[in-house]
């Protein structure tokens, strides 16, 4: 329990606390340079000559124009994971970027259908993309640093391949997959599309995410509800179009609130959402730079607080890091921050995210054990985590300017 004078997050160096991270994009998460690397190795034409001028254009796509805009960066990345070599590079990375982040427990979301053109089939862009995950955990942990991975196995919504990716995922569910994701343009391509696929995968008892409230409204939180069996929702934020606040109303004992009290209705699909606790992949700044959220209201705007208040199971993601241009702990500083949080609720989003992870209820245990006996001492002000002002110059520099 947080002590009175615990700690500020904004004083702590929550980089060194383990994370938990449930939606991370293996092509939204490349290093700038390794794109350059790569392309110029493959002769792929790339907008811009240096890492700066790169980092510049794919951070344009991220400025709350459209999901379709922010996705326009992915033709490029994509390009660039077409080999074995090229995916092994990229998972490896990945891993280690997220060791980096403090992350102990990955869920990497991708679609193998989007890396076929250097004649890579299906389970070979599969088996690739897991070699390069295993070389990097194994050398974490050889490094003295704890972190598991698993795949998460995407399905391209308009590209109708939904039974043939989910067999995918099913055949390598005992080599580093674990769950089944659709994504890409939500609007026009409903969970309900698949839903004999999500019916197969239920049965085949692999468990599914589904993007949806994202790029479109609260029917598309229903249908991958409904349809798509969702045990999470990928993003989800729109489930804030199913509850009314009213200001100065009459409460249900007849007072009269002041006007800065709501009186809070929830809808059926968001009472449903809360009261079954199914967690939401918040992603808060990709949510603002895709437009899922009004990017004019800025971070103050996101319903992620409404939604914690409320009681739902929110739990912190980056979506794309390279594209977002963020970490996992630079999104917990943003939150504490704008919000105000404490420490014990960046671990309750911590914790809400290993309950929510697609692994056997034991090693979920493991796992929010690992997150407490880390957390708890340092909200205490007991524990050893590093603050700000005892890091080496230009790490303190970094971390406050994030």
């Amino acid at each position: 329990m947080p002590t009175a004078d615990a700690p500020s997050p904004l004083e702590i160096d929550l980089a060194a606390l383990p994370k938990v991270s449930l939606h991370d994009h293996l092509d939204g998460g490349l290093r700038v340079a390794t794109v350059l690397e790569l392309a110029k190795e493959a002769g792929t034409p790339v907008p811009a000559e240096t890492e700066e001028e790169l980092a510049a254009w794919v951070h344009s796509h991220a400025n709350g124009e459209s999901l379709e805009k922010y996705l326009e960066v992915f033709a490029l990345t994509t390009s660039v994971m077409q080999t074995r070599e090229q995916l092994r590079r990229v998972a490896r990375e990945f891993v280690e970027d997220l060791v980096e982040d403090g992350v102990v427990y990955g869920e990497i979301r991708w679609a193998p259908e989007q890396h076929l053109e250097g004649g890579l089939t299906l389970d070979e862009a599969v088996e690739a993309v897991q070699e390069g995950l295993d070389e990097a955990v194994a050398a974490a942990v050889d490094n003295g640093q704890d972190i598991s991975v698993g795949q998460l196995i995407t399905a391209m919504r308009h590209a109708d391949r939904a039974q043939q990716i989910a067999e995918l995922a099913v055949r390598h569910r005992d080599r580093g997959v674990v769950g089944f994701d659709i994504a890409g343009p939500e609007a026009g391509f409903p969970p309900s599309r698949f839903a004999d696929t999500f019916t197969w995968l239920a049965a085949q008892h692999l468990p599914a995410t589904v993007h949806a409230g994202e790029g479109d409204g609260l029917a598309s939180v229903q249908d991958a509800l409904v349809n798509g069996r969702a045990l999470r929702l990928g993003h989800g934020v729109r489930i804030a179009e199913d509850i009314s606040v009213e200001y100065g109303a009459v409460d249900e004992d007849g007072e009269q609130l002041d006007a800065d009290t709501g009186l809070v209705e929830l809808g059926p699909t968001a009472a449903w959402v809360r009261d079954r606790q199914i967690a939401l992949e918040v992603c808060p700044s990709s949510n603002l730079q895709t437009g899922a959220v009004d990017p004019a209201a800025g971070i103050e705007g996101h319903p992620i607080d409404m939604l914690v208040q409320l009681g739902f199971r929110i739990t912190v993601n980056t979506d794309n890091r390279l594209v977002s241009d963020v970490s996992l702990t630079d999104e917990l500083y943003l939150l504490a921050e704008t919000f105000g949080y404490s420490l014990s609720q960046l671990l309750e989003f911590q914790l809400n995210a290993a309950e929510a992870a697609f692994l056997p209820v034991e090693e979920r245990e493991e796992l929010a054990e690992l997150l407490v006996a880390a957390w708890n001492p340092v909200i205490s002000g007991s524990g050893d985590a590093p603050h700000l002002a005892e890091l080496p110059d230009d790490e303190s520099a970094d971390a406050e300017q994030d």
